[in-house]
């Protein structure tokens, strides 16, 4: 059976994942007609990937599941480090992709290129690192750490509350995860579906 934890980093990346492929059709849909995008909706979904990945699931693969693997085998060390340090850097790449966001609304279509470009390297970077993640780590983690080890994780990985990925909101959050739900189009929301190209 898989542990919980286990189920619930999968479910969040697959979240996270539809959130990214989304602004990623948004964005293309926008650029094929000329016209500006919802900005409010990315906002939102920027927002949300600042509140919920890179806050509370890094901090908690960063602060439990990787040092219970350090402690438990030497196997893909490099692999740990290398994503402890992407998550130490995540903050940093969402406030640089929100003010690269800010500039494109408030300064125009000067700016539109260069969101774009922002906005690609960071989607690829995003999924290239979940991918790591879900071939390295958890099948290692599967492997070798215990049911004490499972336990703790289990617990604390089931409080995260994303309801993008099928959990009941916190009351906080509740707005925010309306709001994504009615501006985005599938597969986040319900929002209208992008217009193809004529």
């Amino acid at each position: 059976m898989t542990p919980t934890a286990i189920d619930v980093i999968r479910g969040e990346h697959a979240a996270l994942a539809a959130m990214l492929r989304s602004i990623q059709m948004l964005l293309a849909q926008h650029r094929r007609e000329g016209t500006p995008p919802d900005f409010a909706a990315l906002r939102a979904m920027l927002f949300y990937v600042d509140e919920f990945p890179e806050k509370r699931h890094h901090r908690k693969e960063s602060e439990l599941l990787f040092p219970k693997l350090r402690a438990r085998t030497p196997q893909h060390r490099d692999v740990l480090d290398r994503l402890d340090l992407e998550h130490s850097r995540g903050e940093l790449r969402i406030r640089e992709l929100e003010h690269a966001l800010l500039a494109y609304e408030v300064m125009g279509d000067s700016r539109r290129a260069a969101f774009e470009d922002a906005a690609a390297r960071y989607i690829d970077f995003y999924l290239a690192h979940m991918a790591l993640e879900e071939r390295e780590v958890l099948p290692l983690a599967e492997r070798t750490l215990t049911a004490a080890d499972w336990s703790e994780l289990n617990e604390a990985f089931a409080a995260n509350r994303d309801a993008l990925a099928g959990a009941e909101p916190e009351t906080d959050y509740e707005k925010l995860f309306t709001r994504i739900v009615n501006l985005v189009p599938a597969p986040v929301g319900l929002g209208p579906e992008p217009r193809t190209a004529r």
